[in-house]
């Protein structure tokens, strides 16, 4: 079983990834960016660990993100020689959008789907993440009407007669 979630879960990311290039991001920065509006503000060591790259490497990529207005860096409150990364609007807005165009790309995928299969993967969705999720999963603020369609049409039909 593990080997086919494995595999599963590698397809899916590559094809959520095709949405990715709209973006404008490489991405390494567009999963820095993540990183940072999702847990941020941190500091370029915390952002380099939570990555897995070298310091220096983590270094360049803010550069890229501060040059396109992504992420500020602030002055850390209690350690003076460090500094804080942290999501401009801009960089809030712009992973917003990225995140939904994943999630669009994946429903579209699923929307042919029977109600009872729809259901399936939603337990299956829900049981990954008490399992490997670091933080409570958060649905997108402006999910996709394709998505919440999906949602609503598999519990429809799993309901009628």
């Amino acid at each position: 079983m593990a080997d086919l979630l494995h595999s599963a879960s590698i397809h899916l990311l590559r094809n959520a990834r095709e949405a990715d290039r709209a973006s404008g991001l490489t991405p390494a920065r567009l999963s820095a960016l993540s990183v940072v509006v999702f847990a941020g503000p941190l500091t370029l060591g915390a952002l380099a660990r939570a990555e897995g790259v070298r310091p220096a490497t983590m270094t360049g990529i803010v550069r890229g993100l501060e040059a396109d207005g992504l992420v500020r860096r602030r002055p850390h409150g209690r350690d003076a020689r460090s500094v804080l990364v942290e999501a401009t609007p801009k960089g809030t807005r712009l992973l917003t959008r990225a995140r939904k165009e994943r999630i669009d790309t994946i429903a579209e995928r699923l929307g042919d789907l029977s109600g009872d299969d729809l259901e399936a993967l939603w337990r299956a969705g829900e049981l990954l993440e008490t399992r490997f999720a670091r933080r409570p999963w958060q649905p997108v603020e402006d999910s996709s009407d394709a998505e919440a369609n999906i949602l609503a049409t598999a519990r429809a039909r799993s309901k009628a007669p």
